[in-house]
């Protein structure tokens, strides 16, 4: 139970409540050997940029003071969360007025685990609302990102990790196999029950029309069937039972949304494949579509090999 050692926790300037630092403490707190949480924050002013009459140095100087300022109160901040001996807290707040930038060069400065941040919520439909950091660390982050809401944590309850098993692309098989994998972990550590879904498209309309000789009925029990044996041959690797499974014609996203509503799950696995971020997650589904109908945690996941666009190393 300690994969998650070293935590970054994308932290919400000037506010008490910190949604994600309690999730990171929820984790931290349930492994058996010391664990590291860093708060991090970012704060930008454009009127010290704009001060003319200051010097660079005295303009450094106000910056630098604004920063302590913010170090000051997220230390009274803390102070109200409950930690445990094996648990540390380190603040960083860094000047900068790009926050998904700031948050990934730290990333690439240290060796973390996971990125946790809080993401909003229309409180009308209960749905998740995302930002255009959250969007950016969802395309860009080289490590797992983990979206929470302030809904508390799914203990004894149900996760869902959203596989492709109808697909042969290499790169979508290690992340199903990454997927189940972590979600077998969590209901560990959460005392929680991992669940499988998976979504298989529905015969063209049009077909009828292009080949009149077409079966659509053989056409579709074909496919059902390749997706419920490919289902099954995970499940079994992995020792799920069949009834943790669930294989479903529909868009992905519509499918994930009703098995998550049906399960009342606690957190969504998610997998995307990484070349363009979440525009390639399900293969020709639209993430955004995907994501803005869940009501609980979001975790995503990149393949193993991930280059992220912001990775100093990377050359293009």
């Amino acid at each position: 139970m300690n994969r998650y050692r070293k935590i970054l926790v994308a932290g919400i300037i000037d506010q008490e409540e910190q949604p994600a630092l309690k999730r990171a403490l929820d984790i931290a707190n349930r492994t058996t050997k010391p664990s590291e949480i860093t708060l991090f924050c970012t704060t930008y002013d454009f009127s010290y940029e704009m001060t003319s009459m200051l010097s660079a140095d005295e303009r450094m100087a106000m910056r630098n003071g604004v920063v302590s300022q913010k170090v000051k109160m997220l230390n009274d901040v803390i102070a109200d969360y409950s930690k445990s001996d094996h648990v540390t807290i380190t603040i960083k707040v860094v000047w900068h007025n790009r926050p998904y930038e700031a948050i990934i060069n730290e990333i690439f400065d240290d060796s973390y685990n996971i990125l946790i941040k809080a993401t909003r919520q229309h409180a009308k439909l209960e749905t998740v609302f995302f930002t255009p950091t959250d969007w950016h660390l969802l395309r860009k982050s080289p490590i797992p990102v983990l979206l929470v809401k302030e809904r508390p944590w799914p203990e004894n309850g149900n996760i869902l990790a959203s596989v492709h098993v109808g697909s042969e692309n290499p790169a979508h098989l290690q992340l199903n196999d990454k997927m189940v994998d972590e979600a077998i972990y969590f209901a560990e550590v959460l005392n929680s029950t991992p669940h499988l879904v998976n979504a298989y498209p529905s015969t063209p309309p049009s077909i009828h029309v292009e080949l009149p000789e077409f079966n659509a009925v053989q056409y579709k029990d074909a496919i059902r069937g390749h997706h419920l044996t490919q289902m099954k041959a995970l499940r079994q690797k992995y020792g799920i039972p069949e009834e943790q499974t669930h294989v479903y014609e529909g868009p992905t996203e519509e499918v994930i949304s009703e098995v998550e509503d049906e399960l009342t799950a606690g957190l969504v696995i998610l997998g995307t494949t990484g070349r363009t971020g979440l525009s390639a997650i399900f293969i020709g589904n639209t993430a955004e579509n995907t994501l803005d109908l869940l009501n609980c945690d979001i975790l995503a996941l990149k393949p193993d090999g991930y280059i992220s666009p912001l990775d100093p190393n990377h050359i293009s």
